[in-house]
């Protein structure tokens, strides 16, 4: 079973407007090496799916740096392999896309041309490591239209996401839920992956096209619960789902735990741009605990329960806690920091403090100096 995949760069840029300000969602740095688009391209890859489409909108040109040609993901190739899809909306129309039908209205000529039997849609607000071969199977022997992937957990507090499922006899989807905040017991929580054949996807676009649609879940799934066999999927790994800046500390934070580490990267490999970086080196005076440190860094000071991403440079006597340091950042002496997002190319001067606490972090915007 063939299947061609389909990444939505952009859907969900509001939900970290500080970090996707500059860039699309699926450029956010992730996991001290990372960017988000690598966990959904490196699932396809593992998963056999050699044809990707990436639906982009705005501010994507740290994008189409990091993901280039793809040949880190072996997607580099003549026929099939990456390929850049336009932000534009309708068919025949140059204005851009506001929802995910929208989006895929003006990729029309993408989905004629492929010849896959399968459709696998995902966005970049999901970190997990999944099987799609698996869930496929799943799919065909359900005899569904349809399938979607959820996560049953309860949700952290304050924790925003928009659709959750109600699931009747063998997960099959009676109930479609859309929620600002999350309660505190379990909830099936959509995790923005939805598997259908190529020709079914084909004829809801042209179908939407021609009734002027533009909400795929309110639209095409909650209203079609009846007359689609629409099932569930379960994802049983771990899931972090950025729905908001506290989610995206929270979630990086999450990888200090060698559990979930395991069930993010385990036996299959998330793929990413390849930088050759000098191994990091550590001061005498340094001092590491329970921390994610990338390559080509310089630690003379101490770094506790935090991320820290390629060539970042920690002065002597400066203490990092809690706290995620972007690539090319340059701390100086004597610094503390507690519970900060600080982005790329950041310079911090000797002598500073700067804190935020674990249910708010304080951000530091790309490239300033403080």
């Amino acid at each position: 079973m063939k299947a061609v995949g389909i990444i939505f760069s952009n859907i969900h840029d509001n939900n970290v407007p500080e970090l996707a300000r500059i860039r699309t969602l699926g450029s956010i740095p992730f996991g001290g090496r990372y960017r988000l688009i690598d966990f959904p391209l490196s699932n396809m890859v593992n998963s056999g799916i050699d044809t990707v489409g990436i639906i982009t909108k705005n501010n994507y040109q740290s994008l189409m740096d990091h993901v280039g040609s793809g040949k880190d993901w072996d997607l580099a190739r003549k026929d099939g392999g990456v390929i850049l899809l336009p932000p534009y909306g309708e068919l025949n129309n140059n204005t851009l896309y506001n929802t995910r039908l929208e989006a895929l209205k003006g990729i029309t000529n993408f989905l004629f041309r492929a010849d896959e039997d399968y459709v696998v849609m995902t966005d970049c607000d999901a970190v997990l490591r999944i099987n799609y071969a698996e869930i496929l199977e799943y799919h065909v022997r359900n005899h569904a239209d349809i399938t979607l992937v959820y996560k049953k957990r309860k949700a952290a507090p304050g924790e925003l996401n928009e659709t959750t499922f109600d699931l009747g006899k063998n997960n099959r989807i009676i109930g479609v839920n859309y929620k600002k905040e999350l309660g505190s017991e379990e909830e099936n929580i959509f995790t923005n992956i939805f598997i259908m054949k190529r020709t079914l996807l084909q004829n809801i676009v042209m179908d939407s096209i021609s009734h002027n649609k533009n909400h795929f879940m309110a639209e095409v799934i909650a209203s079609n619960l009846k007359s689609l066999n629409i099932y569930g999927y379960e994802h049983k790994g771990f899931y972090a789902g950025i729905s908001s800046f506290q989610a995206y500390y929270d979630s990086n934070l999450a990888l200090l735990d060698e559990k979930n580490r395991h069930e993010l990267f385990g036996d299959r490999s998330v793929f990413t741009k390849i930088r050759d970086s000098a191994p990091t080196k550590y001061g005498n005076s340094s001092l590491i605990k329970n921390s994610f440190i990338a390559d080509g860094c310089e630690i003379y000071g101490e770094v506790e329960n935090s991320i820290i991403f390629r060539n970042v440079k920690v002065g002597r006597g400066t203490k990092i806690k809690n706290s995620i340091v972007m690539q090319d950042t340059v701390l100086g002496e004597n610094c503390t920091i507690d519970c900060i997002v600080v982005d790329k190319n950041v310079t911090i001067t000797d002598r500073k403090t700067l804190s935020g606490s674990s249910n708010h972090p304080f951000y530091l915007g790309k490239g300033i100096m403080i």
